[in-house]
C-alpha cells in the first residue's frame, strides 16, 4: 500500500504524539519536543485537533 505525503505526515504526527504521551515521565524535554514536532506536522497539513480526533476515531465510544 502506497501512502500519500499527507498520509505519511499524519501517521508521523500521530506516532510523535503517542511517543510524547508515553515518554513524558521519562524525559519531559524530549516529550515536549516530540509534541511540538507533531503539532508542526498537523499545522503543515492544516489539521486541527478536533479534525484529527474525528479522522482517527479517537475516543469513539460507538466503535467498542
Amino acid at each position: 500500500m502506497h501512502l500519500t505525503d499527507r498520509q505519511e505526515d499524519l501517521l508521523i504526527a500521530v506516532a510523535l504524539t503517542e511517543f510524547s504521551v508515553h515518554y513524558e515521565a521519562v524525559d519531559l524535554e524530549l516529550s515536549q519536543w516530540a509534541w511540538q514536532l507533531a503539532a508542526d506536522r498537523f499545522v503543515e497539513q492544516d489539521i486541527v485537533p478536533r479534525e484529527a480526533v474525528d479522522k482517527f476515531e479517537i475516543g469513539d465510544s460507538e466503535s467498542s
